[in-house]
């Protein structure tokens, strides 16, 4: 079993969003910042080599095209840019140049993914609307036109469909949906799916609630695009055959799933605020937590022989600072500052491979539906990227329940 490859992309910084190249070789990040910051491959280092500088506020989501090799990304500032290296005219250096886009939208933009296609790309945000953004030659930039009804609160996240037309959103209204992203002049007429045959612009091809109430952090279509999953706040991931029609949700009793992917027709990776990927895997018969890609015990005994450690739980924090709520909360007993035992206390730390949140989990290597590495970001700075078929099993009553409940709709 190949350990992950770990790299620290900053001691202080969160990671926000990352997106790679199409052979790899660069990722573009944000670190918390206006800016995106881009990495090139250099043996087991990551060398920063460009900065996009356009935005005004806090960049919140990147995507990489593969086959135009364009990225696209959006901010707090309300804005998106389409990125694409063109040679600078007096130096005849080739530089990233940015492209205005019109999402007229009055509220941060929260999220952005190309089409696959790679023809238009949608722009989630905090105006309850989805902005699907197409080129238009004669101007020169990108328009869109706006998702509005019926989301009722910030669109967290989007995911497209393989057949270009369809888009699934997670938003803060607790609902998962799935809308069509048809437009006349970009798209062919789509075939009919399990999502429905007639698919004019806004229509509402599917609608979930997030089982008790949780706004709905991440959404993704599976391979064949047949299913879709999402995660909740309520540490919940729900998975829906609209063909069945079924609709598994599996509820656990660690901190919530921000974010996830599909690594097979059958598999799905997700991580969050509990610093580990893990991996569930199912089928139309039953869905269930199979284990992770991090493995805490072995880490636990490689390195994790630190004082006030020793009976730490899988993936949870143990330290002097908690052992000192926790003596003064039970027993009455304070530590006053300055004291020998403040003075000796050890720093935190996780036995995952994360020490904070995971705030993004993308395809790393393989093909749709057969993806054998994964990389993560987090809020501790790292890149890490796994072997999706490195599997550590979990116990059950470890993490999280078996199947939760199966509800017909």
């Amino acid at each position: 079993m190949a350990p992950p490859e770990v790299f620290s992309l900053s001691q202080q910084t969160p990671v926000t969003c990352h997106a790679f190249n199409a052979d790899r070789t660069q990722v573009a990040v944000s670190l918390n910042s206006n800016e995106v910051l881009i990495y090139q491959r250099e043996g087991n280092d990551w060398k920063h080599i460009d900065t996009l500088t356009e935005h005004d506020k806090q960049v919140t989501s990147i995507d990489w095209a593969p086959k135009s090799n364009r990225i696209v990304t959006s901010a707090q500032d309300r804005n998106a840019y389409v990125w694409q290296q063109t040679p600078d005219p007096q130096t005849g250096h080739v530089v990233w140049k940015p492209t205005l886009v019109l999402l007229r939208i009055n509220r941060a933009a929260t999220y952005v993914r190309w089409s696959p296609n790679e023809d238009k790309f949608a722009v989630a945000s905090g105006a309850r609307a989805i902005a699907i953004c197409s080129f238009d030659p004669e101007g020169d930039w990108w328009v869109s036109r706006l998702l509005k009804k019926p989301i009722r609160s910030t669109v967290l996240s989007i995911d497209w469909h393989p057949n270009n037309v369809l888009l699934a959103a997670g938003s803060a209204d607790m609902k998962a949906r799935v809308f069509s992203a048809y437009i006349k002049d970009v798209d062919k007429r789509p075939a009919p799916t399990v999502w429905g045959e007639k698919l004019p612009f806004n229509t509402i091809c599917g609608e979930y609630a997030s089982p008790s109430g949780g706004w709905v952090h991440d959404v993704a279509f599976s391979p064949s695009g047949d299913v879709l999953a999402f995660v909740s706040h309520d540490s919940s991931i729900t998975v829906v055959y609209p063909g069945g029609p079924a609709v598994y949700t599996i509820k656990m009793t660690i901190l919530p799933l921000v974010t996830l992917t599909w690594t097979t027709e059958e598999s799905i990776v997700a991580a969050g605020h509990d610093c580990q990927p893990l991996v569930f895997s199912g089928n139309q018969g039953g869905w269930e937590l199979v284990g992770g890609l991090d493995d805490p015990q072995s880490n636990k005994a490689s390195g994790g022989a630190r004082s006030g450690f020793g009976a730490s739980p899988v993936g949870r924090l143990n330290s002097a600072a908690f052992n000192t709520f926790r003596n003064a909360a039970e027993r009455g007993i304070s530590n006053v500052p300055g004291s020998p035992t403040s003075a000796s206390s050890t720093e935190s730390e996780l036995f995952t491979v994360h020490q904070n949140t995971i705030t993004s989990v993308r395809p790393y290597d393989g093909a749709p539906g057969n993806v054998t590495k994964i990389s993560t970001s987090g809020v501790d700075g790292k890149l890490v990227i796994w072997d999706a078929n490195a599997v550590t099993p979990i116990s059950a009553t470890g993490l999280a329940g078996k199947l939760g409940k199966l509800q017909l709709r």
